[in-house]
């Protein structure tokens, strides 16, 4: 587990980027209804759990760096508790367990954080709010931030509003050495997932089996389950690349293809591999699944700092074109005539890598280069529908100062060591 150390100094990087005068606000997530009185699993959100190691819901942050008083410059607010929560839901935080989890001196219970906001306001210059400005995002239910947010630019309509998102989509993207460390814990359980399905996967059972072997290794090594809903795709279903049904039955003669991940601490982990249901690769199979690899320890090497993700998509598409002409999917003349659109795209539609933390997909600046620090995966892939035949190989990678680092280089991925695994 993170100490509390983690968290100062996150709040630290947060608050040397923030302009002078200004309080910064951060609420966790709602519990989200599933129907009538049924709550879905809590999920804290992810910047305040950055900011304060605090997963716990009804839980807020003031920040307030610049403030006089010595207590007002960093407020925890959390859940009060009584005897009939006790008995239905069990522990909660006292102060004295959230001060030390979060290294936050000054902690209240919730219901007096409209109270001590409404004394800070007359305070500052400038309020910071926090809002979902990840590109992929789609908003479609109002969050405790959004909604406590509105109510603040109503009751203050003449205070100046910043996006507190920018600021730790840089912070959040360079990982300290505390947050790598879950990371690699998170993928050696996902490691562990793997090994015991290798000898599970046969033809005649269901991608729901194998679904429930990885939970099973998961939860039993102390991950909280999986980081992502799990893509257990077998056949035709592989070129599906959000394929997240698992229902289907694993055919003789079909390559599966398996995107799945631990969460240790909220930190996710991120691993694809494709292995034949019978235990043996076709030789059209191994020859695709080879070029993929192909592909991936070429891209690995130009993950580097100093390098724009744009500039290594562009790279790593020139690798994909001279694999994709070797196997007879392209020819040089549909590369010389493809316009705007890479012809590589009809087999290879979608991004190299991306960053990885507490959120799969995780935030960063995309204006900025890649630096040390930042951890991202590293995924091709060819999805061929015709042949009812999609492979794709992820791991997750380490940048550091000189090279990348592989944290998943432990898991078997050459296509002769996972058929003699299966075999054995």
């Amino acid at each position: 587990m993170a100490s509390g150390s983690l968290f100062k100094k996150n709040r630290k990087k947060f608050c040397e980027r923030i302009k002078p005068g200004s309080v910064a606000i951060f609420h966790s997530n709602d519990q989200m209804p599933t129907n009538a009185d049924g709550l879905m699993p809590f999920r804290q959100n992810n910047d305040l759990f950055y900011l304060t190691g605090i997963d716990q819901e009804e839980t807020s942050l003031i920040i307030f760096p610049d403030s006089k008083n010595q207590d007002c410059k960093e407020i925890l607010f959390i859940k009060k508790t009584n005897e009939n929560i006790r008995i239905w839901e069990g522990h909660k935080l006292t102060k004295e367990e959230a001060e030390k989890k979060s290294g936050i001196k000054t902690v209240f219970w919730n219901n007096d954080f409209t109270n001590i906001l409404n004394d800070l306001m007359s305070k500052v210059y400038c309020v910071y709010l926090s809002t979902n400005e990840h590109p992929r995002a789609k908003v479609i239910v109002e969050t405790k931030n959004t909604r406590l947010g509105n109510k603040i630019k109503t009751l203050f309509p003449n205070m100046k509003f910043e996006k507190s998102a920018p600021i730790m989509h840089q912070i959040r993207s360079i990982k300290e050495g505390e947050e790598i460390n879950m990371i690699k814990k998170a993928c050696e359980i996902t490691r562990g997932g793997f090994e015991r399905i290798l000898n599970f996967i046969k033809p005649n059972i269901y991608e729901y089996n194998i679904q429930a072997e990885l939970i099973h290794e998961f939860i039993n090594n102390n991950s909280r389950g999986f980081a992502y809903e799990p893509i257990i795709a077998s056949g035709k279903n592989a070129c599906i690349l959000h394929y997240t049904d698992n229902n289907q039955f694993l055919q003789n003669g079909d390559v599966i293809l398996m995107d799945f991940g631990a969460e240790f601490n909220n930190y996710a982990s991120d691993l694809t591999r494709c292995v034949p249901v019978n235990g043996k690769f076709t030789a059209r199979q191994k020859n695709v699944y080879k070029s993929v690899l192909q592909i991936m320890r070429e891209a690995k090497k130009l993950l580097k700092p100093g390098v724009f993700l744009h500039d290594y998509e562009k790279n790593v598409g020139k690798l994909v074109e001279k694999e994709l002409v070797d196997l007879g999917l392209i020819s040089m003349q549909d590369i010389k005539g493809q316009g705007a659109n890479p012809a590589y795209k009809k087999y290879f539609m979608h991004g190299t890598s991306h960053h990885l933390g507490l959120d799969v997909h995780d935030v960063s600046d995309a204006k900025a280069p890649l630096s040390e620090g930042m951890v991202l995966t590293c995924e091709p892939g060819i999805y061929i529908p015709e042949e009812n035949l999609g492979v794709r190989l992820e791991n997750d990678i380490l940048i550091s100062k000189n090279e990348a680092i592989d944290l998943m280089d432990n898991i078997l991925i050459d296509p002769d060591e996972i058929e003699d695994a299966m075999n054995n």
